[in-house]
């Protein structure tokens, strides 16, 4: 597996991707100002015109999904967002992708927030070493985020 940087020019796959990969959340929670499938393709294109690093998250050619790494002002790093396509997933790409990131970006100064509700993705960032900071936003009645850090 392979993470391969995405530019500008990959603005409309990168929104067609991420639409198709959080529409499952998207109907489930109802987070239309929040979830990633409600953007628009304007605002992937501006994220990566503003040095977020966006990488397609790639498994013998084909692109399996992708991961969105910020550098903050103060030096941490966010991952924001990281998914997998539906008929790629539970076969340990995402782990393998946030630990790519992390080889390429410093073990070190990680934040990131997820679905309270999804079990599975807080198993996977507490596997990965992330810690909850105790820090929880409700989005609505269906959801709410929980934040984590790593050092």
């Amino acid at each position: 597996m392979e993470l391969i940087r995405a530019g500008a020019d990959d603005t409309q796959k990168l929104w067609e991707m991420q639409a198709e990969a959080f529409a499952e959340l998207l109907e489930k929670y109802r987070d239309y100002d929040t979830n990633p499938a409600s953007e628009k393709p304007e605002r992937i294109k501006a994220r990566l015109e503003d040095g977020s690093f966006y990488y397609f998250i790639c498994e013998g050619g084909e692109e399996v999904g992708a991961i969105r790494v910020v550098i903050c002002d103060d030096g941490k790093k966010r991952i924001s967002p990281v998914f997998i396509m539906p008929q790629h997933r539970r076969k340990g790409y995402a782990r393998e992708a946030i630990k790519l990131a992390e080889q390429i970006h410093g073990q070190h100064g990680w934040a990131l927030e997820t679905i309270l509700q999804e079990d599975g993705n807080c198993r996977l960032y507490e596997a990965l070493g992330y810690k909850r900071t105790g820090r929880t936003e409700k989005i609505n009645e269906r959801m709410d985020l929980v934040y984590y850090e790593k050092d």
